[in-house]
């Protein structure tokens, strides 16, 4: 496969830049497996440093489950544009399932639930992966969960 299908390839799986990928390809000597793990531990260092930024930017999502479960969740980001991005939005309505189905009592709670698509993974991991990806500060500011 030749480098620019392995970036293209890389860059649909781990979601980086071109430049990104095709660095990290270069520092894994050609290994993809290598260049994906290089991709994310770089992916997590940059949630650690965004951490601590304002998050003033949000979105109040609502999901109703089945007529009988209801969900209003408050998540944040630093700009509107990212608010109004796809990993954003994507993001958000997996977290609103997550409440229906978990029921976590506190924002805490929800952080650290087994993710219900994948329990190999935290809610945490899951908001990490798209902070990662959309390069800005993510949290979930509140939630409402009310069930009949």
């Amino acid at each position: 496969m030749s480098q620019v299908n392995n970036i293209q390839k890389l860059r649909e799986i781990t979601g980086a830049g071109v430049m990104e990928c095709k660095k990290a390809l270069e520092e894994a000597q050609g290994d993809f497996d290598k260049a994906i793990s290089i991709i994310h531990e770089r992916g997590l260092s940059k949630v650690e440093k965004r951490a601590d930024r304002a998050t003033g930017a949000g979105l109040i999502f609502s999901y109703i489950h089945n007529e009988r479960i209801g969900v209003l969740i408050d998540l944040r980001a630093e700009t509107d544009f990212v608010v109004k991005s796809d990993p954003f939005r994507n993001l958000i309505k997996e977290l609103a399932m997550q409440i229906a189905a978990m029921a976590p009592s506190n924002v805490e709670e929800l952080l650290n639930q087994p993710y219900i698509k994948d329990e190999s993974k935290k809610v945490q991991d899951l908001i990490n992966e798209t902070i990662a990806l959309v390069g800005e500060n993510i949290r979930v500011n509140t939630f409402a969960r009310l069930e009949v």
